[in-house]
């Protein structure tokens, strides 16, 4: 298959193998990201269910609540170790030893799951957690390497390429891992998802002597005492939880809270500090300062977003599982295939909003950035407004149609088409030229605030089994959304001439 998808390339010697005309490292890249994607996803689609499964059935038997902040924490950990894998890659391995090292321990973490001890359970998980924000960090920017030339008019071509390779392995992983973990053995569906990420570690590898020689160098090494430093305030820390911990295991007052509960103030904390450590920067001009106050804004309202969309995976997932009626049109299927919708509805609707934005922008109709921004939350909100709705016909027992959590992934996924790209624009248009490569890191941020928020209510008790629990939050979120648009003419001059 790979070679009926190479041809010379005709803007080089005749010679080098190109990939759908891109360089051929992209084909392994692509593979690299499909494969993790597949292992990420599919394994996501088992959590929470493996989680609340009582023991009977081959789960760990926590309540809804427990299972729920367990699932928010680890994604909120997953985007909030992207900011130390950028780091690392910057200062000490390079991108692509920080990929393999993270597609390394991703691949170790899977197979931990699969080992049916509790202990391995939550060591896996942290591993997983770890490993991909070494890779998710990185691999982006591998590609980019691919493309020295700045101009190069492949490179928005490749980065698609790239983000259709995402789409695929989050759409086949449900399908498949979702399957063997519900209907065979939760543990062999982790397995499976470890196989997938030894399968992108294989392209991976393989593609090496393809890669740009940009992805070894380290932009700013660090000196051996910045280097000693740091790795002696390291474990200085880890000794500290280490000790900590084993006192609580040895008394036996652990329980899973004393993990959940720092980390869930870790993933609020640490957002807020970051933009407040930038916001206060003396070295930014009055129209950074202007424009970061202008993004605080955007950031809570994109932290209410994925907090309400990274739900697919948990009170979502429940639902589908306890109150779905898992068959359509004759044909049954688990619960986990729900989790494929989203990249389906993508793959199918993302060339149509990026032709429509292209046709409404040469009629000057295309909405304003904050226009966009704003239309994409009103839609978060209302797709928990449709599930208040599917609660509610589900009371008293009833298992409602498939229909209803079909309609609730497209709207997020119109939503999250709409509010996604732009707030990656805004980042990078508001970003001060000082945090130029840091703000990224800060908009993945605010999906580790709002999945923190989301732990941090469930730690408190709110009730996920009630239809107030998504009135609630899809409330809030419509009435952000109407606020940035009825506001957009006062927020718009905080923006600095950005549009």
């Amino acid at each position: 298959m790979a070679s009926s998808l190479t041809k010379d390339s005709a803007s080089t010697t005749g010679t080098e193998k190109t990939f759908l005309g891109h360089p051929r490292g992209l084909a392994n890249l692509f593979m690299t990201e499909m494969w993790e994607r597949y292992s990420f996803y599919g394994m996501r689609a088992l959590l929470v269910l493996y989680l609340v499964a009582p023991a009977s059935q081959g789960g760990l038997g926590f309540n809804m609540a427990t299972a729920t902040a367990i699932y928010s924490v680890y994604n909120a950990m997953v985007y909030l170790l992207a900011l130390p894998g950028g780091w690392l890659a910057d200062r000490a391995w390079g991108a692509r030893r920080t990929v393999a090292i993270g597609g390394t321990i991703i691949m170790i973490g899977h197979f931990l799951l699969a080992v049916p001890v509790e202990i391995s359970f939550f060591i896996g998980l942290a591993a997983i957690a770890l490993g991909s924000g070494l890779l998710k960090a990185n691999i982006s920017t591998m590609v980019g390497h691919l493309y020295p030339d700045k101009n190069d008019p492949r490179r928005d071509g490749g980065f698609t390429v790239f983000y259709m390779g995402i789409n695929l392995g989050a759409f086949f992983a449900p399908l498949t891992i979702g399957t063997v973990g519900q209907k065979v053995n939760w543990h062999f569906g982790f397995a499976l998802a470890g196989v997938g990420m030894a399968l992108g570690l294989l392209f991976f590898f393989l593609g090496t002597r393809h890669m740009s020689a940009d992805s070894d160098v380290v932009p700013t090494p660090m000196s051996e005492t910045e280097r000693a430093a740091i790795i002696k305030k390291i474990l200085m820390w880890l000794g500290v939880a280490a000790v900590a911990y084993a006192a609580l295991a040895v008394s036996g007052h652990f329980t899973v809270d004393w993990a959940i509960w720092p980390l869930t103030i870790a993933g609020l904390v640490i957002p807020a500090w970051y933009l407040l450590r930038i916001k206060r920067d003396k070295d930014l001009d009055q129209v950074s300062q202007s424009r970061m106050s202008a993004y605080v804004w955007f950031f809570v309202a994109a932290a209410a977003f994925w907090g309400i969309y990274d739900q697919t995976g948990s009170t979502l997932s429940v639902f589908a599982q306890d109150n779905t009626s898992n068959s359509l049109f004759g044909l049954d299927f688990p619960s986990s295939w729900f989790q494929s919708l989203n990249p389906l509805y993508v793959m199918a609707l993302a060339p149509v909003f990026a032709w429509l934005w292209v046709y409404l922008n040469k009629r000057r109709q295309e909405p304003s950035t904050l226009s966009k921004f704003a239309f994409g939350l009103t839609l978060i909100g209302l797709s928990f407004f449709v599930m208040m709705l599917a609660q509610a016909a589900s009371s008293g027992g009833v298992k409602v149609t498939p229909l209803w959590l079909c309609m609730v992934y497209l709207i997020q996924t119109v939503g999250e088409l709409t509010l996604s790209p732009v707030g990656l624009s805004l980042t990078t248009k508001l970003a001060p030229e000082k945090y130029a490569s840091q703000m990224m890191g800060v908009w993945f941020l605010a999906v580790t605030a709002g999945d923190s928020v989301i732990a941090l209510l469930q730690l408190i008790g709110a009730p996920t089994d009630s239809s107030y629990w998504f009135a609630s939050q899809g409330g809030l979120a419509v009435l952000a959304g109407v606020a940035i648009f009825m506001y957009r003419r006062k927020v718009q001059p905080l923006m600095g001439g950005v549009h």
